[in-house]
């Protein structure tokens, strides 16, 4: 073949190749697209829960008598044992008598003294009222006789007077328990002098078997609550609503008590009302001064809206947000506002309604706008979805910190 005719089937050639690739180019399959991410999703649904705070506050004793003493003396004896249970009206000290038996004693002779003065003078006064009238004596005489004898009178009043005084006085000797409770240290010893003027303190009883826990909550959180009962928002709790008790140690107090009463006035220093709860305390595993936690329910929210911490998360700006499946199974961004935790759960008061599919595993490969496909979280399994169905157990009093995208 002459190079004159190569030349010539050259463009022929390429065309012929050219058609060759592009027929194979048209019969190659497309690449594969990336199945959908899954990720655990949990349905939302409304349930009755009940609205506690937790408020810090100190127990205080439900009655504090602080023995005094009420005579001047010695201290001859003391009869209890420090730390013990005592009884309203037992003797806890006994001052020396002596001087106020005699002081009794010189009152009492007094008495008598007065009383057969009064019985001279009344005789006499009987005797000028019969003479008066026959003019046997004169009308000045039976004035003063009559004197005399009211005079009398008011001299026994006065002995009588100062004999239950010596007798009040020879009884205080005797220092008793003003009521049943738990005493404790000593704060004299036999031999010591104490003064009724002073007023000398003894000893102090704490009535322990029930005890108060004095509470604080901010009067803007209390206007919220008023707001929201109004509202209708939040129904009122039962009257008879008990208040559980977190102790120092992080342990649940066995015992319930009851809201005693709100205070009518706000501390000004601290913005704050006073709440008291009394709560049995037969162990005395509650002192006085304890600082403890008490949790107050406070309303019913029959529609709240309960979501797992993890599908939960916070912006750099402190947002509480929440990944959504929404339609076409495409990922959604939701603002929320979260009011409190729950157990391991987030009261959410706005950004969620009922049915909405809230992320809760896989979080971290997705984003907004994103389709997924969703299935049930394996770690939260089949109770997940109807975790909002019953009310949740009472919230832990500082929830965990919210994680970060």
């Amino acid at each position: 073949m002459s190079g004159i005719e190569f030349r010539s089937r050259k463009p022929a050639l390429i065309a012929a190749l050219a058609a060759t690739l592009a027929l194979g180019a048209c019969g190659k399959a497309p690449p594969p697209q990336a199945p959908a991410p899954e990720v655990g999703i949990v349905t939302v649904k409304a349930a009755p829960v009940a609205v506690t705070t937790d408020l810090p506050g100190r127990t205080s004793a439900v009655r504090v008598a602080e023995v005094r003493a009420r005579v001047d003396g010695i201290i001859v004896k003391r009869d209890f044992v420090e730390g013990s249970d005592v009884r309203a009206g037992q003797r806890l000290y006994q001052i020396d008598p002596a001087p106020y038996r005699a002081a009794l004693n010189s009152a009492k002779a007094t008495l008598q003294r007065a009383e057969a003065n009064l019985t001279s003078s009344t005789l006499l006064a009987d005797r000028y009222r019969a003479l008066v009238k026959e003019n046997a004596v004169s009308k000045q005489e039976f004035d003063n006789a009559v004197a005399a004898q009211q005079q009398a009178k008011a001299d026994v009043a006065a002995a009588r007077a100062a004999v239950e005084t010596a007798s009040i006085n020879l009884g205080y000797t005797d220092v008793v328990a003003p009521i049943s409770g738990r005493i404790g240290k000593s704060l004299v010893t036999e031999g010591a002098y104490v003064q009724q003027s002073q007023a000398t303190q003894l000893a102090t009883i704490q009535q322990l078997d029930t005890i108060y826990v004095d509470v604080s909550q901010s009067s803007a959180e209390v206007l919220r609550l008023r707001r929201e009962l109004g509202s209708g928002q939040l129904q009122r709790a039962d009257a008879s609503a008990q208040v559980s008790l977190l102790l120092e140690d992080g342990s649940l107090y066995s015992e319930t008590g009851t809201l005693q009463f709100s205070d009518i006035s706000v501390d000004t220093s601290t913005g704050t009302i006073t709440l008291r709860a009394t709560f049995p305390n037969k162990n005395m595993t509650l002192l006085p001064g304890m600082f403890v936690h008490a949790r107050i329910q406070q309303g019913v929210n029959q529609q709240a809206i309960l979501v797992p911490q993890q599908g939960v998360t916070y912006n750099q700006k402190g947002e509480a947000t929440a990944l959504v499946v929404g339609a076409q199974d495409k990922v959604e961004l939701r603002q929320l506002t979260v009011n409190r935790a729950l157990d391991n759960q987030w009261l959410v008061s706005e950004g969620l309604r009922p049915g909405d599919k809230v992320i809760v595993e896989g979080l971290q490969k997705i984003r907004p706008g994103v389709v997924v496909k969703a299935v049930a979280p394996a770690a939260l399994g089949n109770d997940a979805s109807t975790a909002q169905a019953n009310p949740p157990r009472p919230s832990p009093l500082t929830p965990p910190a919210p994680s970060k995208l």
